[in-house]
């Protein structure tokens, strides 16, 4: 978007699903930055285009353009590690899709050469943008509702494995826990302002013919001692189950919390009655789409704390830790799977 300094210049590395959603976020809503070049992918030319942007024929070539500042990183999971690798050792600020890569110690590497070169690196968790779950967090952390005594995460997409791009059922980029999942893995440490300690998880599909994940319970102890659930299913059956497309239900010492991402916020405190006290402004999926402007809210606030980092000369930071420490967690989930055992974490 047209502004007063000088505008940092974003790259997009992906031009499917997440490529569309940072080029029209980037162009509509997000201050003091500039797409100028797209690469990978067999529709980067047609996004460039659309954009009026250089379409650069790799992403080696779009790294060495002196324009470049920072990249959007929105290609398949298992390219996540290497090419957030590349962009930081290119010297570039770093907005990579969620997993931030498929191995905590892809991260790592990633994590390492920000630091070395001072960049920014930033992770979309856009469920910490959204209205219930800022409330959410606010209420858990405040104390005012006594004690956290335990949480429940949910995201369930019905039907979802029909409706998942192919590229997400490749064993090399995991699975649904790791694909979403991990934001229910963020949400717990994001709420609770804690590690997790311990992980104890079931993973499985139902349906033979996909071997990747599809439905997973897991058990998260946290540092403290408090435990937390999470259940994430691509497999419940039409017309899945009300509120829990992504749900947050939380049991306090002096109150419950029931949140609907994506709808309302419920609590109820010392025995009262229920009470809606935030609600999420809906996605207009059916008519505007997937890039409906509620939607790119989200992913324009992430990138909008990149950009005023950047030009406030902040150096390293962003919430890499924050994408290095889910993964962690969810590779502790299908270790525990595999083996049976509750696994514990560094």
């Amino acid at each position: 978007m047209a502004n007063d300094k000088r505008c940092l210049g974003f790259g997009i590395i992906g031009a499917g699903f997440m490529g569309q959603t940072y080029a029209r976020t980037l162009a509509t809503q997000v201050k003091n930055a500039k797409l100028v070049a797209v690469a990978g992918g067999t529709r980067a030319q047609q996004l460039a285009s659309e954009y009026n942007v250089a379409s650069e024929p790799s992403v080696e070539a779009l790294l060495a353009r002196s324009d470049v500042d920072a990249v959007c990183i929105a290609t398949p999971h298992a390219l996540h590690g290497p090419q957030g690798l590349a962009a930081a050792q290119a010297g570039k600020h770093i907005v990579i899709d969620k997993p931030m890569a498929t191995t905590a110690a892809a991260c790592d590497e990633i994590l390492e050469a920000c630091k070395e070169k001072e960049l920014r690196c930033e992770i979309t968790f856009t469920q910490r943008e959204r209205t219930c779950n800022i409330e959410t967090r606010r209420m858990i952390q405040s104390g005012e509702l006594g004690r956290l005594y335990s949480m429940h995460n949910i995201q369930i997409v019905p039907n979802g494995m029909k409706t998942t791009p192919q590229w997400q059922l490749l064993p090399e980029n995991v699975g649904v826990l790791m694909g979403h999942g991990i934001h229910n893995i963020d949400q717990v440490r994001w709420f609770t302002g804690k590690e997790v300690a311990r992980v104890f998880a079931k993973l499985r599909s139902f349906d033979p013919q996909y071997s990747v994940d599809s439905t997973s319970d897991l058990v998260l102890t946290l540092a403290d001692g408090t435990v937390c659930t999470i259940f994430c299913s691509f497999e419940v059956p039409a017309p899945g189950i009300p509120r829990t497309g992504g749900a947050t239900q939380v049991v306090c010492e002096r109150g419950n919390i029931d949140s609907d991402w994506y709808g309302e916020l419920r609590v109820t405190r010392d025995g009262g009655p229920w009470e809606v006290v935030a609600k999420q402004e809906p996605i207009d999926w059916a008519g505007k789409g997937f890039l409906d402007p509620v939607r790119l809210k989200t992913y324009a606030a992430i990138i909008q704390r990149l950009v005023d980092a950047v030009h406030a000369g902040e150096g390293y930071g962003g919430t890499g830790w924050d994408g290095r420490q889910s993964v962690a967690v969810a590779e502790a989930a299908y270790e525990s799977s595999r083996t049976g055992r509750e696994i514990t974490l560094p």
